[in-house]
């Protein structure tokens, strides 16, 4: 589905934490979605944006502890405007 050659799948497996695929009774590995969204995500990260093995777990780290917030783009515009009114009421009364 990557591309990828096994070896390299599982290199990431031992360096990566966050990627565990199960194995079947026979030492198979069965890869979830959730797997296959990992692994592509490395991918970008060491292919695409240049990044080394540590750089790229420093990144998923930061992106589980911070996720994207659940607000879109035009209520976050309106929080900021709204912001914006309070802070030049405030000026204006100084």
């Amino acid at each position: 589905m990557t591309g990828l050659p096994a070896s390299v799948l599982r290199y990431w497996e031992s360096e990566f934490t966050s990627l565990a695929p199960k194995k079947s009774s026979s030492g198979q590995r069965l890869y979830a979605k959730k797997d296959i969204e990992r692994v592509t995500e490395i991918q970008k990260l060491l292919y695409a944006e240049k990044l080394t093995i540590e750089g790229a777990k420093k990144r998923i780290e930061i992106k589980k502890r911070f996720p994207k917030p659940e607000h879109s783009s035009a209520v976050l515009a309106a929080i900021l405007e709204d912001v914006r009114l309070e802070l030049r009421n405030l000026r204006d009364q100084l």
